[in-house]
């Protein structure tokens, strides 16, 4: 499970159309296990992007069931799918809803990717509301197999690690 915070950074970006510096904010999504762990990776992350001085104002939890991306978009939308489920208990139909963030490149692309992704889903849901989300960028814990982070050059694969004769000793015992 994703644990996911959503990371606002001030700094001052020079505007494209005047040429002079202005204070921006911009929200980036994290993957993390923590708070802790979401701003010090927000700080690596803008560190290689951003030139000169900025400071992380706001971290918070982000409540994204799931997050479909696409190479082709450039627009984060925060879309709100409702389905319904039947409570094992009362026996009485309930409606759940979820939050999707889909990485598009206008809504109707969105709506697409939404019903793309969920196509496995078996029952049945209703896209309530699809809405441009702040985000400008979603910086995952595992980019494919490798995790973002850069391991310690003390450490080894396991598959590097030969078992010391000891190690090999108690396994035979335990057999």
């Amino acid at each position: 499970m994703q644990n996911l915070f959503e990371c606002k950074v001030k700094y001052e970006k020079i505007d494209e159309q005047s040429g002079k510096e202005k204070k921006v904010s911009e929200t980036y999504l994290i993957d993390a296990v923590s708070f802790t762990e979401a701003e010090s990776r927000i700080y690596k992350e803008m560190e290689s992007m951003i030139r000169g001085e900025f400071v992380v104002t706001n971290i918070r939890k982000a409540n994204y069931t799931e997050i479909f991306e696409n190479e082709e978009g450039d627009i984060w939308y925060k879309s709100k799918i409702s389905f319904a489920s039947v409570d094992e208990k009362s026996g009485k139909e309930k409606k759940v809803s979820n939050q999707i963030l889909v990485l598009a490149s206008d809504v109707k692309d969105a709506f697409d990717k939404i019903h793309e992704g969920m196509g496995g889903m078996t029952v049945d849901f209703d896209i309530n509301a699809i809405a441009e989300s702040p985000i400008l960028d979603f910086f995952p814990y595992f980019k494919g197999d490798e995790v973002n982070e850069e391991i310690p050059s003390n450490l080894k694969p396991l598959s590097e690690v030969q078992p010391t004769e000891n190690t090999s000793e108690s396994d035979s015992e335990e057999n």
